[in-house]
């Protein structure tokens, strides 16, 4: 009797475990993407796709921001109009997810309505500063700053270590180091020279 009951014990703690759903998911689904893993002058990445690909949360959170004026212009060429159509969330983990470059937005997605890892953000596109590129998300990490804060918003950590891990199903988080940078730079470090 005692020896069913130890096999018995031991076959039940030899079980898998449920797994648990990841708490990230890559930006782009269902798309084929390519992207490098360096972006010209500061922390971002460039994630190239078909035009109309889903820009989708990388993790749950809150929508933060969401610009669906494209007011580029070549002439002038200013900042806080380089990403075109955009979306940023705050996700759970305290951290800022910006996409630009968007073709589209749904109307759904607007300042404080809360998203699902997964959930439709927009469609790529090439607007903003990407007029004439191929269709591309850009993709940036950060922490919350005011609006006007464009040089933060468009990126400050290194993404494509994170992009590598959400495509392979892991989940590798940001928040350590967008908080060891922004302790190191500043809430808000000055405006870029470009």
């Amino acid at each position: 009797m005692l020896r069913k009951i130890l096999v018995l014990t031991i076959a039940i703690t030899c079980m898998p475990a449920a797994q648990a759903a990841p708490t990230y998911i890559f930006p782009v689904a269902n798309c084929e993407v390519n992207y490098a893993r360096a972006h010209h002058d500061y922390a971002a990445t460039d994630i190239l796709a078909k035009a109309g690909c889903r820009f989708v949360a990388p993790i749950n959170g809150v929508v933060d921001e969401v610009n669906r004026t494209d007011l580029w212009s070549g002439k002038t060429n200013l900042g806080i109009d380089r990403g075109g159509l955009y979306v940023s969330i705050i996700g759970n983990d305290g951290v800022r997810y910006y996409g630009s470059h968007l073709r589209s937005i749904p109307a759904s997605i607007q300042p404080g309505v809360e998203v699902k890892a997964g959930q439709l953000l927009g469609a790529i596109g090439s607007t903003g500063s990407a007029r004439g590129t191929s269709p591309h998300l850009h993709f940036g990490i950060s922490w919350p700053t005011p609006a006007d804060t464009w040089w933060v918003r468009r990126g400050e950590v290194l993404p494509w270590k994170y992009l590598d891990a959400w495509k392979k199903g892991k989940d590798l988080s940001p928040a350590k180091a967008v908080a060891v940078l922004k302790e190191k730079v500043g809430e808000i470090p000055p405006v870029p020279k470009k």
